[in-house]
């Protein structure tokens, strides 16, 4: 199969390129267009594994860049739901295929598809984004997803026209009153604690720790929460093209890199490389005291304002998760070295984010203070006694305690 790839930038739709997947196994290559490539503003778009130059790329499976704008194990439900129903097309024999399965208007980053240069985006739907009000019904429509009693109504109302995102939770793109996109994250019928209000809680407390993070909302629905995130791959109507940390890094899905390699990565590809340095910082930080264990490097972000420089996205899906459901530790390592997290390993690599002594203290103590207010921010969300009972032990743990000695609180 063969597509054309276009990108949103600055207003306009350009051709940058054509890929091809093979019909026998997974290998792909990849071409910059010659009109593309003549630009004076153009870009690689996957700086590691496909740099600006003439002539084909080839790998073994997808591009990291495709994958950041595609499904993730929810998305690829839905969409091997609505095959099976006759819905879409199929078979789904490559990655490729669940990419071009998501509506257009709503895929992430700024990246879009056809089969020919004059046809129509993939995938496109007649319909339009749901606007806030219908959140009830996409909800009923997740729940019958995971219960597996779905119609083709729900799944066409999920995929077609509510795009389904990165990630294993229940998810929809939505409208919001004031006409920008975001995602709704829904609970699922057989969660044991409410993972979305521990989600906003944490981000929540991000903001207070001086972290940058997405615009977020807690929201209550058929007595249901749901965490509601502004996307920031979006600006009006203009998109911004988006990767992972995996992708910027040249990493494979299941490689669990490392901060310091995120570090090097902002170095060499970096927009604003002080200060996203000691941002990435800030947030391992973060992590740790709040017990972010779904820190893994496809939730590392960045965004591109300027050619061929990626600046770090605001953080997105924080996580805490509660003493009793720990069974490893966080995915993304401090350091090279793989060994297991501590506050002082994450001094010891403070000199790579650009940080001195003073500023290493003073993160320290932000993060520190805004971390010990959990039960007081929880209070004001309005989230349940018995919910801020249950995450206790994610924001009471060993990391906090080794703060406190070093600071001697």
């Amino acid at each position: 199969m063969t597509v054309e790839v276009s990108i949103d930038w600055k207003k306009e739709v350009l051709p940058v390129g054509r890929l091809h997947t093979s019909e026998r196994n997974s290998a792909t290559s990849f071409e910059y267009a010659s009109e593309w490539i003549k630009r004076s503003d153009a870009f690689a778009i996957d700086p590691t594994a496909l740099p600006l130059r003439a002539g084909a790329h080839h790998a073994s499976s997808l591009f990291g860049v495709f994958q950041d704008c595609g499904p993730d194990r929810w998305g690829r439900v839905l969409i091997e739901r609505s095959v099976r129903k006759g819905m879409h097309p199929g078979p789904l024999r490559h990655d490729l295929d669940y990419v071009l399965a998501l509506e257009d208007n709503s895929r992430v980053g700024a990246l879009r598809f056809s089969h020919d240069k004059a046809g129509t985006f993939l995938a496109h739907s007649v319909g339009k984004v749901p606007p806030l009000l219908r959140i009830g019904t996409l909800l009923n429509a997740s729940n019958a997803v995971h219960e597996e009693t779905e119609t083709a109504e729900d799944l066409r109302y999920l995929l077609d026209l509510g795009s389904p995102l990165g990630g294993a939770r229940p998810k929809s793109a939505i409208m919001l009153n004031d006409g920008r996109l975001a995602i709704a994250k829904f609970s699922k019928p057989d969660d044991t604690r409410d993972i979305a209000a521990g989600e906003i809680l944490a981000l929540t407390l991000a903001k207070k720790a001086g972290v940058n993070v997405a615009e977020h909302q807690l929201l209550s629905v058929q007595r249901k929460s749901v965490s509601l995130i502004t996307r920031f791959d979006r600006s009006g109507d203009q998109r911004i093209p988006f990767l992972s940390g995996n992708t910027l890094l040249g990493l494979a899905s299941n490689d669990p890199g490392a901060y310091t390699l995120l570090a090097d990565g902002i170095r060499q590809f970096g927009d604003h490389i002080e200060q996203d340095l000691q941002e990435m910082w800030r947030r391992l930080i973060f992590s740790l005291l709040a017990s972010n264990y779904d820190d893994h490097l496809r939730n590392h972000g960045f965004l591109m304002f300027k050619p061929g420089r990626w600046a770090l996205s605001p953080a997105y899906d924080l996580n805490p998760v509660p003493g009793t459901e720990r069974s490893r530790t966080p995915e993304t390592p401090i350091s090279e070295e793989l060994v297991a997290p501590s506050i002082e390993m994450a001094l010891e690599v403070a000199s790579r984010f650009a940080l001195t002594t003073t500023e290493v203290k003073k993160i320290l103590k932000e993060v520190y203070q805004a971390i010990s207010k959990w039960q007081e921010v929880g209070k004001k969300l309005g989230i349940k006694a018995t919910t801020l009972h249950a995450y206790a032990s994610a924001f009471e743990n060993p990391f906090v305690t080794e703060v406190q000695k070093i600071m001697r609180i």
